[in-house]
């Protein structure tokens, strides 16, 4: 009779984890995996549809009219020299990213429970998926608003980046973590309490007009309460969203303490999601 030693197996899977448990050999191994779900978020998404991946580009443009219209031709919000338009355009491709991120994620166990249930592999990789997939989007909406940053350029507007740009990527980096973080909690949640997917539906929509998504911060301390103007502050989205505006239209408030304070609040975030992420999922089959 053969006997094997636990060092002879080429995969051991086990229940145990550690507290924080994000196994990049492990999602290194099932890498094709990941490749193949982030496809099949790509594709799937706009398969039947007329308009296809043109919707990425209508949603936000659409969003952007409708704001200028309404927040700044009929609420009378000043952006300054930056023209009304491309001032929310900056703001909605920042959010959607993190929106889709946070929506998609969210549903992990309840969507995935028939897949969870036959095979195994890192769970993690499920919601990775998803944010890696709305990168895609978010680059096409934000060469979509270069286009329009380079038409108002050539049509004599004074807008210009500075030297901040290079925290570029470290934002998106944020934006990604955040919507993984939240999106992971709730996803753990709603499998006990179906209720969460309703409350995230409006929700996230309630979130985006206390982000400084279609209004700049120096509006909202001059004509909100002090106790809203603190909160719409001291929203991590409402940091990121000024910064991203700060770094490519160099409009906004921006200062190195709410930068820090951003960052480390995201990856606190994302680290608590990690871990309620992991406990949920030796479990969830028996909830769902």
């Amino acid at each position: 009779m053969i006997t094997h030693n636990e060092d002879d197996w080429l995969y051991t899977i086990s229940s145990k984890r550690k507290l924080v448990d994000f196994n990049f050999k492990e999602i290194w191994q099932f890498r094709d995996l990941l490749f193949l779900f982030v496809k099949r978020d790509i594709i799937t998404l706009y398969k039947q549809t007329m308009l296809g991946p043109l919707w990425y580009i209508i949603q936000p443009l659409f969003t952007s009219v409708i704001f200028t219209l309404i927040f700044n031709k009929l609420g009378n919000i000043n952006t300054g020299i930056v023209p009304a338009f491309l001032f929310n355009l900056a703001g909605i491709s920042a959010w959607n990213y993190f929106k889709d991120c946070l929506t998609g994620t969210s549903s992990t166990f309840t969507k995935n429970q028939s897949i969870f249930g036959k095979v195994y592999f890192p769970r993690v990789i499920m919601p990775m998926s998803i944010t890696i997939s709305n990168l895609l989007k978010f680059g096409i909406q934000i060469l979509i608003f270069f286009g329009f940053y380079v038409y108002y350029i050539l049509i004599g507007k004074d807008i210009h980046m500075n030297l901040h740009a290079f925290l570029f990527p470290v934002y998106v980096i944020m934006m990604a973590l955040l919507g993984l973080g939240l999106g992971m909690i709730i996803s753990s949640f709603t499998t006990k309490y179906r209720d969460l997917t309703v409350l995230v539906g409006f929700g996230v929509q309630l979130l985006m007009y206390v982000s400084a998504v279609p209004y700049p911060m120096s509006e909202a301390r001059l004509k909100f309460p002090p106790l809203v103007a603190t909160l719409v502050e001291y929203n991590p989205l409402t940091q990121i969203i000024e910064g991203f505006r700060y770094m490519l239209l160099n409009t906004g408030i921006f200062s190195w303490s709410g930068f820090t304070y951003t960052l480390i609040l995201s990856i606190v975030i994302f680290l608590i999601g990690l871990v309620i992420f992991n406990r949920t999922e030796k479990q969830f089959i028996d909830t769902v």
